[in-house]
Order: C-alpha cells, then sequence, then structure tokens
C-alpha cells in the first residue's frame, strides 16, 4: 500500500484508526507550509476540524 501521510510536495489530510478500541491519529500539512498531528479520538477530530476550516480548499494556492 502507498503511503499517504500528507508531506509539502503532497498537501492534504490523513486519518487513521486501526480498530474501534485503538485511539485515531491523523496529520496534515497544508500548501501554505502548516503542518499538525495528533492522537487520540478528540484531538484528531479538532485537526480535521481546524484543517478544514482554516487550511487546504479553505484558502488559495497563495496562503492566504
Amino acid at each position: 500500500m502507498a503511503d499517504l501521510t500528507p508531506t509539502s510536495d503532497r498537501p492534504g489530510l490523513h486519518v487513521s484508526k486501526p480498530s474501534p478500541n485503538a485511539p485515531a491519529t491523523g496529520s496534515a500539512v497544508c500548501h501554505c507550509g502548516a503542518s499538525a498531528t495528533a492522537t487520540g479520538d478528540s484531538q484528531v477530530k479538532a485537526l480535521v476540524e481546524g484543517y478544514t476550516a482554516n487550511h487546504g480548499a479553505a484558502h488559495d494556492r497563495t496562503g492566504r
């Protein structure tokens, strides 16, 4: 399987939860240079909400 972890060359959001009892993990990299990681279901939920509200498609490729 391909590595789906976002990088500065391939920005995006990746979330993993291998089983219902395991904590979720997440990582995000935006084309503006911002990056973040999170561990735990509530922290990953906050990471996803923050990324979708403030990065990725939320602003254009100039970083605004």
